[in-house]
């Protein structure tokens, strides 16, 4: 085989491979995707309405304070918001972003699935390329099957020449305080186990902002109901809104909101 049909087959085998893949403009979009390779934009990005959140006005008072000094340029907490299930949490942040960006102020929301924290050094290392300040979200956490992965974010929190860049903080959203498991595994030391403790919890010591977000009582959720409604123009009834919440097992802003969809549809309203 010589030279010259060797550089057709090379030639060939060039243009059939697809072209390497390229992050987005960071400084065009107001929410972007990290895939573990590179970064997309978020084609809509449709934040709930942050004067629309009821019953997490401390909650969300802070973590608007804290993204708005990000935003400046100034000092700024890595935040954990932990509590239960659809209380809020990742749609606070979302809102908190959305608001922000309505006053003018440069600042993009950038999503990472839980299955990409060992990606995450490469990502940083795009984000440090632009000055444009950025909420890193990461959302459901949790560590199951051991602590490895959580020594590897608590590193890139703080310390080592991987860790966040500063014009980047990350936004955590857990269903436990502490992130990890409260009980000790049949794997971890049975000789030190206020060691195998301190290394979970120490995860969680790591961000400035922790926020809870706890269970609503019956008034909470009827009033999330009537702000929700009241913003799509719909009357309703409160007792049928406590039964749809019966039903379901939970009141949460969550199944608020399902609720509201569900009186939309009836009401021929799109949302």
């Amino acid at each position: 085989m010589n030279d010259a049909l060797l550089t057709r087959i090379a030639e060939a085998l060039e243009r059939l491979a697809p072209p390497a893949a390229s992050s987005a403009d960071l400084g065009a979009a107001p929410a972007y995707v990290w895939d573990g390779r590179v970064i997309r934009v978020v084609e809509r990005f449709e934040p709930v309405d942050y004067d629309l959140l009821t019953g997490i006005d401390a909650q969300k008072s802070a973590l608007l304070d804290n993204t708005r000094r990000l935003a400046a340029g100034h000092a700024a907490h890595d935040v954990l918001l932990w509590g239960a299930r659809g209380t809020g949490k990742s749609a606070t942040v979302a809102a908190v972003v959305g608001r922000l960006q309505a006053d003018g102020q440069d600042i993009a929301l950038l999503q990472c699935a839980i299955d990409e924290l060992a990606s995450l050094p490469s990502l940083f290392t795009l984000l440090r390329r632009t000055r444009r300040p950025f909420v890193l979200f990461l959302d459901d956490l949790g560590f199951d099957e051991g602590v490895g992965d959580a020594r590897q974010l608590r590193s890139l929190l703080q310390g080592g020449t991987a860790a966040r860049p500063s014009n980047v903080r990350l936004y955590v959203t857990s269903n436990r305080r502490h992130i990890v498991p409260r009980h000790l595994s049949e794997q971890d030391d049975p000789v030190n186990p206020r060691d195998v403790v301190d290394d979970k919890m120490a995860l969680s010591d790591r961000f400035g902002l922790s926020l809870g977000f706890h269970a609503i009582d019956q008034q909470a959720y009827v009033d999330i109901v009537a702000g929700y409604a009241a913003k799509l123009g719909l009357s309703f009834d409160p007792q049928e809104a406590i039964q749809w919440a019966t039903q379901r097992g939970s009141r949460s802003g969550r199944v608020a909101w399902q609720y509201v969809v569900e009186l939309a549809g009836r009401n021929g309203i799109a949302v």
